[in-house]
């Protein structure tokens, strides 16, 4: 399940049974599979557990088969006797009638009112429950039940966001945009979605093949295995007219005929046979275990996730400098950082695939590849008492109120870090009263000084989001180095995006190539800090690669290029990919992410008519979302219009009072507008609610400075100095502002500062040396 409900999977036909709706989707429709698979239809889960009876029996007893249900006595585990719940003045009231399962609670209008619950969503160890609205739109409640046991804490209604007041006008409230099944929930929860918005009528049409996780969302539609199996007069032996796929979608037999012999000088294992780039049961799990965005429903079972998803990287507010999870990322981006997954191991090797739980209890899975005599010893584990592996080595986190959730990273801890980076530690989880340095010195005395673990990009990353003066050296270096798993290459190829230099160009060309699509998006990213003029040699190939994300990146990329010069095949290239980018937007037309994209397309290819339309169509579908008035506002600079920018940047700011990048902007708005002092009033207070950003800070002390208040600006740089103390503009800012003061002294030792950062700056020498002797020619006193 999903804290702001970033799952998948549904669609729904009031008063239409499940079995009803089944019947439909495995009949004449197609599922709209690229290739040879268009003709390949759904068949339910039914059919296949004829056959498959002990898969059939295992996944009967999973979360799979109870991930979506529509309510009923069977599947309704909260308490709907009349309980109620009080939630910041507001009361809800879960009771039935006549058969239905209602509840009472804030509507849209923020007023009581009473709605149908039509849908169950997961069971363990919470249930939510669905609201379906006329216009299509079905909407998952808040307010959830803990289905935990009594003495575990459960059996109770709560709210998901228990610390935070959500009004009915917040775009987390149960009825808006960012509860919304259809987008945010549908795909994971059930098989063979269909979304069928329709922008016109801003409707819902959504469909289902099956209301739960079923077979097929795994294997893909069954039809053809299913006649392959219905034309067989005998099943042994297979004759050599047999079809080798048995007209399956994607067969998983990564694991067939593999061995984990186990080097007894190490006491671990290694695989028998290398594994392949792509892993087609880890990109299959992907499709609902990954932090990721859908642009289209033609996702096949064993192929790239990133043909139909973007996948996030390793982002600041996602994950921590060192990889491990922060917000709600799921397994898919922890796990393909790990060595297990660079040794080749599945999904599967530690995973039942069709109950979903462990193969083996306790340490039993660790145990298959790591001795016991080695690593169930107190010379490995430093406690008595023996320890579950999973607590130093999968630490957990809690998302909704009360899902915890271990971290497929498998890293040694490293406390050492938390002293260096502030990043958590499976040490200190345990120890809470000791500090990360205590546990970074246990660690050192246990295992060594030379303890890194396999996740070498820490300070990389954590270098790039504070602005560190050495982050564009240590991104590169992670960039090029092959043995650092690809998610980490490609979030540190994005990074780099903001300073490339012609040094770069090796690790940039080595990334669009790389055999992993996620690097190459990263690649993609990275060049749009190139002149769009620049971009054409690198990028062009990428118009036609196989995976059709990274074809839709590199046609944002490339969408400014100028088309005079190009052959009438690179134009058509660049057009096909074009339209391919168009039809990734519209799929996702319900939301104000994807028209800002599109209007961003539209402006960087000139088109500013339409990309106006697409920035005020975001605006309409959700005046919080501040990116498109923030960018509308841009697009009104360019076109002169400033005034009308202010007046968008106003009205977003009148719904989010809090977004500094709003009041950023509006700043800049009004230093455009030679309105100084209001300027630097709406710099100050973007600095203020965002002190983490250096580039506000910076820009509010330039303002003060323009305002004739170098004093003032001074000391507004001396703050953001506290906080970013690698920030190049900012101590270039101080360098000069001291300078022209006369506090040559304090010019001196800022410079000092920023040579120790860059030491082979020699515009920085000269200046060191100018300041310098500035000081000996002063008169002594």
């Amino acid at each position: 399940m999903a804290g702001a409900l970033l799952a998948a999977g549904l669609v729904l036909a009031a008063g239409i049974g499940f079995q009803m709706l089944r019947e439909d989707a495995s009949g004449a429709q197609p599922v709209g599979l690229s290739g040879d698979l268009t003709s390949a239809r759904f068949v339910g889960t039914t059919a296949c557990v004829g056959c498959h009876q002990g898969q059939g029996e295992l996944w009967r007893g999973s979360q799979h088969s109870q991930s979506m249900a529509h309510a009923t006595e069977a599947t309704v585990l909260g308490d709907f006797s009349g309980a109620t719940f009080d939630y910041f003045g507001v009361r809800s009231r879960f009771f039935r009638d006549h058969g239905k399962f209602l509840v009472e609670t804030d509507g849209a209008d923020g007023k009581l009112a009473t709605f149908e619950v039509k849908y169950t969503y997961g069971v363990d160890p919470l249930q939510q429950y669905l609201i379906e609205f006329p216009d299509g739109r079905v909407q998952a409640l808040s307010v959830a039940w803990d289905s935990r046991p009594k003495d575990k804490g459960g059996q109770r209604w709560f709210h998901l966001y228990p610390n935070e007041q959500i009004r009915h006008d917040d775009v987390l409230h149960w009825t808006k945009l960012n509860q919304n099944w259809n987008f945010m929930c549908a795909e994971c929860h059930s098989t063979g979605v269909r979304k069928n918005y329709d922008p016109a009528a801003d409707r819902f049409a959504t469909t289902f093949a099956e209301i739960n996780v079923g077979c097929e969302a795994c294997h893909g539609p069954g039809s053809r295995h299913l006649a392959w199996a219905n034309g067989r007069t005998s099943w042994w032996p297979f004759g050599k007219t047999d079809a080798p796929s048995k007209g399956l979608v994607v067969r998983f037999d990564e694991r067939h005929n593999v061995a984990w012999p186990i080097d007894p000088n190490t006491g671990n294992a290694s695989r028998s046979e290398l594994p392949s780039t792509l892993r087609k049961e880890t990109e299959t799990c992907g499709l609902c275990h990954a932090r990721r965005g859908q642009f289209s429903e033609n996702w096949q079972p064993g192929r790239w996730l990133s043909e139909t998803h973007v996948v996030s990287p390793i982002a600041r507010g996602l994950y921590q400098a060192d990889g491990q999870m922060l917000d709600e990322v799921y397994n898919y981006g922890s796990f393909k950082q790990s060595k297990m997954f660079a040794a080749g191991v599945s999904c599967s090797d530690c995973h039942e695939p069709h109950s979903a739980k462990l193969r083996l209890p306790g340490n039993g899975v660790c145990l298959q590849c790591h001795t016991s005599d080695k690593y169930a010893a107190d010379s490995h584990t430093g406690h008595k008492a023996l320890q579950a592996c999973a607590s130093c080595h999968m630490p957990t986190r809690t998302y909704m109120v009360v899902d915890q959730r271990h971290d497929h990273g498998f890293r040694i801890p490293r406390p050492d870090l938390s002293v260096k980076l502030g990043t958590t530690n499976a040490c200190n989880d345990c120890h809470t009263e000791q500090s990360a340095a205590w546990a970074a010195a246990a660690i050192e005395r246990w295992h060594g000084p030379k303890r890194m673990g396999f996740q070498t990009y820490a300070q990389a990353l954590h270098a790039a989001w504070v602005g560190g003066t050495d982050a564009t050296a240590l991104l590169a270096q992670i960039a090029g180095d092959r043995g650092t798993p690809a998610i980490a290459r490609a979030s540190a190829l994005s990074e780099l995006g903001s300073r490339i230099t012609p040094a770069h160009i090796g690790v940039l060309r080595s990334g669009l190539a790389d055999p992993d699509p996620m690097v190459r998006i990263g690649a993609l990213d990275m060049l749009e800090g190139v002149p769009m003029a620049q971009r054409w040699p690198f990028a062009s190939a990428l118009l036609s690669d196989a995976v059709e994300g990274v074809r839709v990146r590199a046609a944002y990329v490339l969408a400014g290029t100028d088309t005079a010069g190009l052959t009438s095949t690179d134009r058509a290239r660049l057009d096909a990919a074009g339209q391919e980018f168009i039809k990734a937007m519209a799929f996702n037309a319900d939301r104000p992410e994807s028209h800002s994209m599109l209007g961003s397309f539209h402006l960087q290819r000139g088109a500013v008519t339409e990309a106006e339309a697409e920035l005020k169509a975001a605006l309409r579908i959700s005046r919080q979302y501040t990116p498109a008035a923030i960018n509308l506002a841009d697009l009104y600079r360019r076109l002169g219009r400033d005034v009308e920018g202010e007046r968008v940047l106003r009205a977003a700011i009148v719904e989010d009072p809090q977004g500094a990048a709003i009041h950023h902007a509006l700043g800049l708005n009004l230093v455009r507008a030679k309105r100084l002092q209001d300027a630097v009033g709406e710099l100050r207070v973007a600095a203020e609610l965002a002190p983490e950003q250096a580039r506000y800070g910076y820009v509010y002390a330039v303002a003060l400075h323009s305002a004739g208040r170098p004093d003032d600006a001074i000391a507004a740089l001396k703050a953001s100095l506290d906080r970013h103390p690698d920030d190049r503009d900012t101590l270039l800012a101080i360098i000069g502002f001291s300078r022209e003061r006369g506090d040559i002294a304090s010019a001196l030792g800022y410079a000092r500062q920023l040579a120790a950062l860059t030491p082979n700056d020699r515009n920085l020498a000269r200046l060191i040396d100018e300041l310098e002797g500035q000081i000996n020619k002063a008169p002594k006193p």
